[in-house]
């Protein structure tokens, strides 16, 4: 295979999993951080409810995994690249991630508070540690955290006297703000108005502390795949494929199990912290073998991949199009869509955006998000990075080790 053929797998499903996520994100969307998990506060009909658990099982941290997954992947490859052109590659980690975080941070403030560019931008940071690691070193430190992240999981939170209130108050004026405010009164909602959940500092403290170890291990297995040159051949891997894919049933068996006991079982947290990471990675081995079986001239496929190469655009574009559809200053559909109708939405507007990146592709070589983020990493007005003029073989070993190589051009 060619070098572009190779790529084409890791788009797509980048792509597949842009689609999850926005099918996730759409419950956000309709009903708001904490009103998502609350949806007795909008008089939810059968069909709502079970879709809702529905979601819970087949969608709900699951897709954004894949997209963790393969941001380690990316770290990885991004890596290989620049040492072969003989360049550090310290100096273009450490801009990216701080454009993420810019990026992030802008989203998050003026479209939509359930950005997720901001987190991985800070922990693309602490990842560093772990490029140049052994394949059995980052393995066992991903089976370690995902082992502990999962007993995190134990035991029923109960609600502290005056939460409920809290939380009746707080969802039934997001419905007021989201549904029909305008928007400067909702970005004051978002700034101002004091969380429903009551923490003590300490628990702040350590839910901070903590966040980047519940996704580290999906970030961690990513980069084990790409050491090891996985999705390269998809023709030549599909036994591969299909074993892991047996984590499918496996992780749908522990989320099923995590919504029928419901979330005062002490077991329920860990069923769901362990089966969203485990369906993640067998849905994501099962679409690498259908994706190895398929015709590459499948306009399904080249959808997927014309999504996973536009990834940052579309996932913006995903926020700006909802927030447009939901909130008072668009449409004003807040509440008021249903669940079901909210996925097959979700459905239309990625293909709507899937057509588009393919037409965009065809007159540019990738997507406008995108090509800034890259001028920015590789600091080049071309979003490329510039090999060195016939480096030597020793600078290029020595580029292995950040601060020994020569200096970046």
């Amino acid at each position: 295979m060619n070098s572009n053929k190779r790529s084409t797998a890791v788009d797509a499903i980048r792509g597949l999993s842009l689609l999850g996520i926005l099918m996730a994100n759409m419950l956000i969307f309709q009903y708001g951080m904490f009103g998502k998990d609350e949806l007795h506060y909008f008089q939810p009909s059968t069909l709502d409810q079970i879709s809702h658990d529905m979601l819970k099982v087949f969608v709900e941290g699951s897709f954004m995994p894949i997209f963790t997954f393969l941001f380690g992947y990316s770290m990885i490859k991004m890596r290989e690249s620049l040492i072969n052109k003989g360049l550090k590659y310290g100096r273009s980690f450490f801009r990216r991630s701080v454009l993420l975080i810019v990026l992030g941070l802008l989203h998050s403030i003026f479209i939509w508070e359930g950005d997720i560019l901001l987190f991985y931008g800070a922990i693309g940071l602490f990842l560093v540690l772990f490029v140049k690691r052994k394949v059995k070193t980052i393995m066992i430190w991903g089976v370690l955290l995902l082992t502990l992240v999962s007993l995190f999981g134990y035991g029923s939170v109960e609600p502290v006297a005056g939460e409920t209130e809290r939380m009746e108050s707080y969802v039934k004026q997001s419905i007021e703000v989201y549904g029909s405010g305008t928007y400067s009164e909702i970005l004051n909602f978002r700034s101002t108005e004091e969380m429903p959940i009551d923490l003590p500092d300490w628990l702040v403290l350590l839910v901070i502390l903590i966040a980047p170890l519940m996704s580290a291990p999906m970030f961690l297995f990513g980069m084990v795949a790409a050491k090891r040159g996985r999705f390269l051949h998809p023709s030549m891997e599909i036994k591969l494929y299909l074993r892991w894919a047996l984590l499918v049933p496996v992780g749908l068996g522990l989320k099923t199990a995590a919504v029928m006991l419901g979330t005062t079982h002490s077991w329920s947290g860990v069923f769901t912290m362990l089966g969203g990471p485990l369906l993640a990675l067998g849905y994501l081995y099962l679409f690498a073998s259908l994706y190895a079986f398929s015709s590459q001239q499948s306009i399904v496929i080249r959808a997927f991949e014309a999504v996973g190469r536009m990834s940052l655009t579309n996932y913006l574009s995903q926020s700006v199009v909802c927030v447009l559809i939901f909130y008072g200053f668009g449409l004003g559909w807040f509440g008021k869509l249903g669940v079901l109708q909210g996925t097959l939405l979700a459905v239309l507007i990625y293909s709507v955006l899937a057509a588009g990146s393919l037409l965009w592709l065809k007159r540019f070589r990738s997507g406008p998000v995108e090509r800034l983020l890259r001028m920015g990493t590789y600091w080049s007005w071309s979003g490329r990075a510039k090999p060195k003029e016939a480096a030597p073989v020793a600078a290029v070993s020595a580029a292995e080790f950040p601060g020994d190589g020569p200096p970046a051009t």
